[in-house]
């Protein structure tokens, strides 16, 4: 039989194999899945692995789904790293999109912003950064204050800034000649994100994120802050005697976090939305909490593990389109690949063995009786005269 024992150290290769090992076994249980809905494994596999990637226009598409998964991700890890669990990156992620979707609004021929020209831009995604600080801001005062748990409000702050988006586009934001759809104007062309490419959508993002992933690679493992955080998230007791601040650091965290959040929805907001919805929320806040810790909390790492989740979003809505598969589809691959990866984790600190089973013992016949042992020879008497 097969049996855990523990490692007289963590595996530093298995760390590195393990979320290979879980994309194995989510492909796998998706041939199994596909096989059961009565769909082609192959051409299910296809759709969700060659399609996001076949030509210059799915890549294009690829790098909108996977640049705000990396800029959501890299701030998470920060905070993971802090051992801050900010679960709430959604929310500020719709305040981001907010902040700089008010900043655009206010763009026009005849408004005063109008001599910033293209430059306008800068202006929307500092707001975006600022607007998913702010978010974040108040878990950070809870749970400095008040010591509240940093999980339970930053999750249910992202529901109040989900009813704050939901109440701007049906009331006072609502474009009055949208056929009462609940939106905002289009934004003016001024405000939107420059692209990369004619006929593409890949924009600028794509280069922000990847000087992003460059400088948090520096900041985490090159500078004192970043030492200052990961040793006060591995070991509290070590960084109060080295003198490191825990206020600074939980400040720090979550308001880099949620900055980088914002400046996620300012760039979805302004690029590929060109105004506000409901259906701003598209889950980037929570997918990128699978990204961060199949990147393994890495920037480099981070950004393979965006391009995979997008393919999930491009193949989920593929196979829905083509094979006639759920929408939930791609949840389901998500939740695989987290499962599966929690499982193989096992593995960094656990190794498995075979060990034989136990000789069982020579079974009696079931009417035979039981041998009755043998009593000691009592002691030998002494005659005395």
């Amino acid at each position: 039989m097969f049996k855990l024992e523990p490692r007289a150290q963590p595996s530093q290769w298995m760390s590195l194999a393990s979320p290979l090992l879980a994309l194995a076994i989510t492909v796998v249980v998706g041939i199994t899945l596909f096989m059961l809905l009565g769909k082609d494994p192959v051409r299910g596999l296809q759709v969700f692995f060659h399609e996001p990637v076949k030509n210059a226009y799915a890549l294009s598409e690829l790098s909108v789904k996977a640049v705000p998964l990396v800029l959501i991700a890299l701030g998470l890890a920060v905070c993971f790293r802090s051992n801050l669990w900010n679960i709430g990156a959604e929310g500020q992620y719709i305040f981001g999109a907010m902040a700089g979707g008010w900043v655009a609004l206010q763009v026009g021929p005849d408004s005063g912003w109008a001599w910033m020209g293209r430059g306008i831009v800068v202006v929307i995604l500092l707001a975006g950064v600022l607007g998913g600080m702010v978010w974040a801001g108040v878990v950070a005062l809870l749970r400095d204050r008040f010591n509240a748990s940093e999980i339970l409000v930053s999750l249910m702050l992202v529901y109040v800034a989900e009813m704050v988006l939901s109440f701007l586009v049906y009331g006072p934001w609502k474009d009055p000649q949208g056929y009462n759809f609940p939106q905002t104007v289009t934004f003016d062309a001024v405000t939107r994100i420059p692209k990369l490419f004619s006929g593409l959508r890949a924009n600028i993002g794509l280069i922000v994120a990847l000087v992003l992933v460059a400088g948090f690679t520096v900041f985490l493992f090159r500078t004192y802050r970043g030492f200052a955080l990961q040793v006060g998230g591995l070991a509290p007791a070590a960084s109060r005697y080295a003198g490191f601040s825990s206020r600074a650091a939980l400040w720090t965290a979550l308001l880099v976090s949620g900055g980088m959040a914002g400046l996620a929805g300012a760039l979805e907001a302004a690029g590929p939305l060109g105004q506000l919805t409901p259906y701003v929320p598209a889950g980037y806040g929570f997918a990128a909490i699978i990204v961060a810790f199949v990147g393994r909390l890495h920037p480099v790492g981070i950004v393979f593990s965006a391009v995979l989740m997008s393919m999930f979003y491009i193949g989920g809505e593929l196979a829905q389109s083509r094979m006639g598969l759920p929408k939930s589809i791609t949840g389901v691959f998500q939740g695989l690949l987290l499962f599966a990866l929690l499982a193989c984790d096992t593995l960094i600190l656990y190794r498995v063995r075979w060990v034989a089973r136990p000789a069982a013992p020579a079974s009696s016949s079931p009417n035979a009786v039981p041998a009755v042992p043998a009593s000691p020879p009592a002691p030998a008497q002494t005659r005395t005269a």
